[in-house]
């Protein structure tokens, strides 16, 4: 059975774009993955921590045969091919990829939560998340409906949803 995902992309240190491209290639590459769009490439302030430098956020649309526990096991192999490295929480990175949604509905476990807990709280998730579904809904709200409670004043389009495309060209 495939399920669609929404995966939330974020890096700040190295190059985000290249180590977020070469993540989702990773998962596309895999026979039980398939990337289906992409959103805008942001750049966003740093949250939770913030002193470090300004991070670049996207999300992801992809198509898994994959349960959700078997998709972040995935997600963390690619993060860690890109040198991933856990220290501190909401920390600098060279590439994040976290299960926003799924069309699974709710999963909870003790390595998961799918919605992801914060993300209605995050513009630097939703704005992207609007790229790929603008009229998607969260239980009784729309994204658009959250998105315009959050402010955004601080985040910057950097490139379209071609930036992953363009990347993957040789």
């Amino acid at each position: 059975m495939r399920f669609d995902y929404h995966i939330g992309l974020g890096g700040n240190i190295g190059d985000p774009a290249a180590q977020m491209t070469a993540a989702l290639n990773q998962l596309d590459s895999h026979e039980s993955c398939a990337v289906v769009g992409v959103s805008k490439l942001y750049k966003t302030p740093p949250w939770g921590k913030t002193d470090q430098p300004d991070f670049l956020n996207a999300c992801a649309h992809i198509k898994s045969d994959f349960m959700p526990l078997d998709l972040l096991d995935e997600c963390q192999r690619a993060e860690k091919a890109q040198n991933r490295v856990r220290e501190v929480r909401w920390g600098p990175r060279t590439v994040d990829l976290d299960i926003i949604l799924w069309s699974g509905g709710a999963f909870t476990s003790q390595r998961l939560d799918i919605p992801h807990p914060r993300f209605k709280s995050r513009a630097f998730v939703l704005l992207p998340l609007m790229d790929l579904d603008p009229e998607s809904e969260m239980g009784p709200d729309r994204v658009s409906e959250l998105l315009n409670e959050l402010d955004q004043s601080d985040i910057e389009v950097l490139r379209d949803e071609t930036w992953f495309d363009q990347a993957r060209q040789p």
